[in-house]
């Protein structure tokens, strides 16, 4: 199938009810087993929930929900570190959810292909494309030829969307949201300024980290074709992307001297940033839901876009990523009130809720634009005008490479020549 979500009807104008009051008075939805794999029941659902920092707000949505069409709906929330082990197990014994969380392509693939996803196509075409950005739409679609050898269609919807950028405490930092630095010169300046050693970034987030770096010599086409194996990564570009890594490095401002890795490397990173141990760290958008939920009295933070690099020859872009939402398993004798609620859930009331109790950067562009974000999440905000949207992404040997390579590059293991020569025999392994 050649979509383009561009070339469907703009999205109508509706109005956004605010659900926090109503949300909150809503009794907990039962977290465990009984969803309609185990009981055969259409009327019992159960959500496999990825998110830590959206747990509450979805629990309690779903507890409304609940309360309001009479179908029981369970959320489990194993937390991120266990979800996909979780979710690949439940597909090993053929005992999925009724509705899991969408996590990054790689990484869902498999499942998609094994027919655990719905195609959502002739819904969204149906009308329900209206509470999503196109954006959003063409960043979820599937096209013919894709790289991951995924059928074309649409599995996923998505009440978030997630950019990447990064979080500052300007106590650590010692800039401000006012004088915050634009280069990344000026970053890694301020930085050593302000004593060293207090940048952190989860080896896990290495891929976007120079993914968005090489944004500024790349277009989106030329990331792609990368991706695609198609160009190589041995260029100047991607050389330009890693050298970031080097810089930060060479200037002594990565925490601890090395790149945290390892299963659930990201919260730890996130957590060492909300306890203000750390004075910067990269992230996704989602980590503002994830501070609010680990120090809610920390506020006196910021968020920051991606930084220009010195001699960058294009503006620097996000890459983009459709956010938490959700994949409806077609197998499901529930399937019919699974997708009823998935509606439901990206509605722009709920999908309102999610923005204003969540703090996340909401997939409706009416909410996006309103007063519903909160303030940490400006600089992340500002990242969607220019998100890039990509045709293609990493293979899964291509994202281990990069992970890998990084790691040794802080460390002094690898110099920028030797890591691109072996993420390029990675990705010639796989096209």
């Amino acid at each position: 199938m050649n979509r383009n979500p561009f070339t469907t009807n703009p999205l109508r104008r509706r109005s956004v009810l605010a659900a926090a009051g109503t949300m909150a008075a809503a009794p907990l939805a039962l977290a465990g087993c009984g969803g309609s794999e185990e009981t055969g029941d259409p009327n019992k659902l159960t959500f496999l929930n990825q998110s830590r920092g959206q747990e509450a707000v979805l629990t309690a949505l779903a507890a409304q929900y609940s309360e309001e069409q009479g179908v029981e709906i369970t959320v489990d929330s194993p937390g991120p570190a266990d979800y996909l082990p979780k979710l690949q197990a439940n597909a090993q014994s053929g005992k999925m959810p009724d509705v899991y969380s969408s996590f990054n392509a790689t990484d869902m693939a498999s499942f998609y292909r094994a027919g655990w996803a719905k195609d959502l196509t002739e819904e969204l075409d149906a009308g329900w494309s209206a509470d999503f950005s196109p954006a959003i739409i063409e960043m979820s679609t599937f096209e013919e030829g894709n790289n991951l050898d995924v059928a074309p269609g649409i599995y996923t919807v998505h009440w978030e969307t997630q950019t990447y950028g990064f979080l500052i405490n300007p106590a650590l930092a010692g800039f401000t949201a006012a004088d915050a630095p634009a280069t990344t010169g000026a970053f890694i300046d301020a930085l050593v300024n302000a004593g060293g050693g207090n940048f952190a970034v989860a080896a896990s987030l290495t891929p976007q980290l120079v993914q968005a770096a090489a944004s500024n010599w790349l277009t989106d086409d030329q990331i792609a074709a990368t991706f695609n194996g198609e160009d190589p990564w041995e260029q100047d570009a991607w050389a330009g992307a890693f050298q970031f890594l080097v810089d930060l490095k060479d200037a002594g401002v990565i925490a601890n001297g090395a790149l945290l890795g390892g299963q659930g490397d990201n919260p730890e990173v996130e957590t060492a940033f909300f306890t203000q141990s750390t004075a910067a760290i990269f992230d996704a958008s989602p980590g503002v839901s994830v501070g609010f939920k680990t120090n809610p009295e920390f506020e006196d933070y910021f968020s920051i876009g991606i930084l220009a690099a010195d001699g960058g020859a294009q503006p620097p872009r996000s890459p983009g990523v459709p956010g938490k939402g959700a994949v409806i398993n077609p197998k499901s004798a529930a399937a019919d009130n699974a997708l009823a609620f998935v509606k439901w859930l990206t509605a722009p009331e709920q999908q309102t809720a999610f923005a204003t109790d969540a703090r996340i950067l909401p997939a409706n562009p009416e909410i996006l634009a309103s007063d519903a974000v909160p303030a940490q999440l400006t600089g992340f905000a500002a990242g969607v005008e220019t998100i890039q949207l990509m045709s293609a992404t990493f293979t899964t040997d291509v994202k281990t490479a990069i992970v890998a390579e990084s790691e040794r590059i802080v460390l002094g293991e690898s110099t920028v020549d030797e890591a691109l020569a072996n993420i390029q025999a990675a990705q010639d392994r796989t096209s």
